[in-house]
Order: structure tokens, then sequence, then C-alpha cells
């Protein structure tokens, strides 16, 4: 019976002259996408989903405003959150698929699967009794099968190296931590050096932890800091706030946001950071570094508390609000600029409803030779701020320009080495290698300095990944070519090599010897 009256009055709505010209009033536009939603779902010619068909037009809407308004399903808005959020429900083990098995590379420490002696090198081929193994099952599906709720039991049948039969493992899924800093270290003996991956709800806390690390290693000597911001794409703002705090003096000014319906908040250092004084600090980015990543630059920069070494930054100065409906889909919508404590809104232009061509503009970056030659970039007077203390000259209105500029170095990562990582030749010949020579190697090597000083990259390694490469149809265009990409090949086979049998901590102990940024930063303090 509804049915039939909500036809009958959408009929009448559709058909009737009078109908048509009725005053909607101030309503008009909500009333008109409900009509609309209504005729569809009752009267189109074919069935269609209802809930797909809000969610388009939720889409439609959205995408006709700026780049970073989005819309998500229950399903994205959880996998977007998770590495936010710090923790995810399941058997924790870092693992990657070799050959269509998957290959533990470490378990996590005190983690189900270590508790119940689950060990690196060990591959899982069953999970409740269906096998996961040579059957071209997704990554995504076999993650699928291995999450599920705290304290629910999965069973999972192991292949061990040396073993003949499989063996069979009963794990309770538990919480499982997801870490925000990818590394911390000495890099020199009175410099320590943080790498932050992303800002979520476990960063201030691993940064403190982490610099108790460092304090403790340097035996009082931690004089001087690098902290590594590339690659970062953001998170939490508030995270960011809490990690620029430790370096600023009581009442300085972090950031702050304003919009057309959203007051100015400002977010001010309380004076209680551990890092005040004393501590010289550098700030590694990119152009990849954005938005969580920038307003910490930007603080530490406009109140000339660091220097900036790097690369011009991505350019997101919007903030977004996230609302969530109760199906668990969630609209991120920019509600504000922020703005570094300069007055700079360092948002890289746009135009509303153009997103290609938003996220092009890396590329366009590359054409027109900015990231080889700081010349190239070029800034109008009207952008020009002043830093708050000495009085430098910045730059709002597209990213952050680091105060020393390092140019992408091309013949690093040769044609044929991007090939060799796109087809993911090198990651598969390393882990190969570590898996039949994980026992030898830490036999051979007891502490991570003994590998560092002591292993090289064998030759049988590289004749595997040009062998691997030729079945890709991946060939170096000459022997100058090839011999062009050994250096860096053998330096990040060592550090993947020493990943895999320590962790991330030493693989960038490694490459960070030869990146260029980092290595420029450790110039800059006089290393």
């Amino acid at each position: 019976m509804k049915y039939l009256f909500t036809t009958f009055l959408l009929f009448c709505v559709l058909y009737s002259n009078a109908q048509f010209r009725v005053n909607l009033g101030n309503e008009a536009p909500l009333r008109k996408l409900q009509m609309a939603e209504m005729a569809i779902t009752n009267l189109y010619v074919d069935s269609v989903d209802e809930s797909r068909l809000v969610e388009d037009a939720i889409r439609g809407m959205l995408e006709k405003l700026d780049p970073h308004s989005s819309y998500t399903t229950a399903k994205e808005t959880k996998a977007m959150n998770e590495p936010l959020q710090g923790s995810f429900d399941g058997i924790g083990v870092q693992f990657n698929m070799v050959e269509d098995t998957l290959l533990v590379i470490q378990p996590t420490l005190n983690g189900p699967s270590e508790k119940v002696g689950i060990l690196a090198g060990d591959r899982i081929v069953m999970v409740n009794d269906t096998a996961i193994a040579g059957v071209k099952m997704s990554k995504e599906e076999i993650m699928k099968r291995l999450r599920g709720k705290k304290g629910t039991k999965v069973k999972l049948g192991v292949v061990r190296r040396g073993i003949g039969e499989m063996l069979n493992f009963t794990v309770t899924r538990a919480k499982i931590p997801i870490h925000t800093l990818d590394a911390y270290y000495m890099i020199r003996p009175d410099v320590g050096y943080i790498r932050i991956g992303s800002f979520g709800a476990t960063t201030y806390d691993e940064f403190m932890a982490a610099l108790d690390t460092l304090q403790q290693r340097a035996d009082g000597r931690l004089e001087k800091l690098i902290l590594d911001l590339q690659d970062n794409g953001g998170g939490y703002l508030q995270a960011a706030a809490q990690i620029a705090n430790e370096f600023l003096q009581d009442g300085d000014l972090i950031v702050y946001t304003e919009g057309r319906s959203v007051p100015r908040q400002e977010f001010r250092a309380q004076g209680s950071g551990r890092l005040r004084d004393n501590l010289r600090v550098v700030v590694l980015v990119n152009e990849y570094s954005a938005s969580a990543s920038e307003i910490v630059t930007g603080a530490l920069q406009d109140q000339d508390r660091g220097q900036v070494v790097g690369r011009r930054t991505f350019g997101k100065g919007l903030v977004q609000r996230p609302i969530d409906f109760p199906d668990g889909s969630m609209i991120r919508l920019t509600i504000a600029h922020y703005f570094t404590p300069s007055g700079r809104c360092i948002q890289k232009p746009y135009v509303k409803g153009e997103k290609r061509d938003y996220y092009e503009d890396i590329e366009k970056r590359f054409q027109h030779g900015e990231l080889y030659s700081k010349d190239s970039i070029k800034f109008a007077d009207s952008l020009r701020y002043e830093t708050l203390r000495l009085k430098r000259t910045v730059y709002g209105g597209g990213g952050i320009m680091p105060d020393f500029f390092v140019p992408l170095d091309t013949t690093q990562y040769t044609r044929f080495h991007r090939q060799l990582a796109a087809k993911s030749v090198i990651i598969n010949v390393s882990l190969k290698y570590i898996d039949k020579n994980r026992k030898s190697l830490r036999k051979q090597f007891a502490t991570f300095d003994d590998f560092k000083r002591g292993f090289e990259v064998p030759q049988s390694m590289i004749d595997d990944i040009v062998a691997e490469a030729e079945k890709e149809k991946v060939k170096p265009k000459d022997d100058k070519e090839l011999q062009q990409t050994l250096p860096m090949l053998r330096t990040q086979l060592k550090a993947l090599v020493a990943r895999d049998i320590w962790d991330m901590n030493e693989y960038f102990a490694i490459i960070n010897e030869q990146n260029h940024i980092v290595q420029r930063g450790l110039d800059v303090m006089g290393n």
C-alpha cells in the first residue's frame, strides 16, 4: 500500500503542471534532491540499488568541491582509519607474497603468532582448512581471512623449511599495533634520526618513546636531531601540533585554522616541550610531504626553531572534518584553511571539480624542472612572508619551500632500476635470498654493526635479478645503464636484507647513507 501511494504521489508531481509550479520555498534544493531520488528509485525503467544511488549522488556533489573533500563507504572508511587509529585486530605477522605463497617476514613482538611459535621464514599455506597458497588468492582476500575480532581463533597450516610435514597452529587474534614512526636511530654519535611516516593517534607517544631511546643511546650527547618527514602524507592535525609543541616555547603559535563557518582556532605551544632548548633541529621534506607534515615544518620554520632541507612540499592547506553516517560510511568535508604562524596558507592552487589536474601537479614539477633546479621555482611578491624571529623571507601559496634545496638526482635511480621496482623483481629476489640464507646470515653476523661493515651483496643476487627481469621482459638499455644501476641496487638489496633480519631501523640506517636529502641534512648540521 505504501509503495502504491508513493508511486501515485510521484506521478502527480511529475506529470501535473500545477505541481511543477508549486513553490518549494527555502528547502527547494533539498526537496529537489529527495524528489529526484524517489523518482529514480520508484519509476526508473530498470531496478536500481537505492544505497548506491545515494552514494553516487553524494560523490557527485563532493567532486565539484575541492580536491580533498571525499566520501568513503564503511569498508573504505575502516581501511583508511586503521593506520591512523594505531591498531587492528589480527594474528600479528609482517608478511609478503613469494610465488603465490605467504611468507612471514617477522612475527610481531609479543604478538599472538609469536606466542604460539610462528617464526620468520614460515609459510602460511592454510587458513581454517582453506588453502591460500598456489590458488592465486589476492593479498586483500588473504588479509581478510587472517584478520578478525579480538579473541576469535584461527587455525593456520604452516610449512617450515627443514620440516617435512605441515605444522598446525591455533592463533587467538588480538589487537596489533600499527606504528606511525618508520625508524629511529643514532645516525651519527651526536645526531639522532627520527622518521615519521604519518601522523596518527599514537604518533606522539611513539615519538617520545623514540626520543627516550635515542637519549639513552647517546649517553647524554644527543645535541642534534634530524626529523625526517619525507613522503609523509599527513594525518591528524592534533598529532602534528603535539610534535611541534615539543620544540617551541610557551605561547608560540603552531598553526591556526579558519573557514567560512568555522571561527579562527589557534594551536599554541604549552611550554612543556622537552626539546625547547639546546637541541639543533633539521626537518627533511620532499614533494610528497603534505598536510600535517607541512604543519610541523611550517611551525618550526616560521618560528626559526629548525632548518628545512629538501624540496618544495605538496601544498595541502585544507582542513577536513569527518562526518560519520550510521552505516559506517563517512564524508570528509573541507571546512577551513590552515595557516602557519607567519600567516601563510600553503594550499596550492586548484580549480573546483578538477581533481586530475590537481594531482598531476607533481608530474608538472618534473616536466618544468622544479625538482632539479631551485631557480625554476617562482613566487609572486604577494605570497611573501617573514619568519617571526629572524625575519627571513618565506613564501605561501603552494607548499613549503625548504631553506636548503636538494635537487632530485635522476642518475641515482636509472630507468632500468625503476622498472625492476615496478615489476617487484627487487623485493622478490631479496625475499628468496633471505628465505634460503636466514640462518647462515644470523650465524655469520651476530649484530647489525657486524652486518653493516661486513656484508656485501653477492653477485648471485645480481644475476638472479637480471634473470628475473628478463622473464618480465625488462632489460637495461645497454651495459652502461646496467653499471649505473648497480651501486644503488646493491645498497637497496643490502637494506632489504637488513630489514628482514632485523627491522626498519636497520633498513633506513643503510639506505639513508645514499639518500641525498638526509646527507645534506647532516652537512647542514656540520656532520
